[in-house]
């Protein structure tokens, strides 16, 4: 979701963080359909770390750049194959699909907050033998059958 505490306007889509190099250096590149936000997080505020291409990118978009205190400095839609840089220093972009401007009303100046979505844990093995089932970590091949072997005292 996000806000544009000015207005009052939401945007219900779903938010992601590009809060490091890697998911920064990915970005929305090769996206089919955009259908969710992408708030990158800069390490400094500055138009130089706030410019953006959208080379490889599959569709156009919608970019916001905000402050440090999360106000709006610039705002566009991003065509294809293009670079941009902001008109003043930015310290997070918002890039969204093509509507995100006209859906907060966004302008220069407007105080922009999100919430990202919560990232799901990711499932973690875990190493059990219980009879009658099958063992995933005793075999060559990874799977072997447990036989009981009776009650446990």
């Amino acid at each position: 979701m996000i806000l544009n505490e000015t207005k009052g306007l939401v945007w219900h889509g779903r938010v992601e963080l590009a809060d490091n190099f890697f998911k920064r250096f990915k970005g929305l590149m090769l996206a089919g359909d955009v259908d969710h936000a992408l708030v990158f997080v800069l390490p400094a505020e500055t138009r130089a770390n706030a410019s953006i291409h959208t080379l490889f990118m599959l569709s156009e978009i919608d970019v916001i750049w905000l402050d440090s205190t999360r106000r709006v400095v610039d705002l566009r839609r991003a065509r294809k194959w293009r670079f941009y840089a902001p008109k003043r220093a930015a310290k997070y972009i918002i890039e969204g699909p093509v509507g995100l401007i006209k859906a907060l009303d966004a302008e220069e100046g407007d105080l922009i907050s999100w919430s990202p979505a919560e990232e799901k844990e990711k499932a973690v093995p875990v190493k059990s033998i219980l009879p009658g089932k099958i063992d995933l970590n005793g075999s060559k091949n990874g799977v072997a059958m447990v036989e009981s072997v009776g009650e446990a005292p």
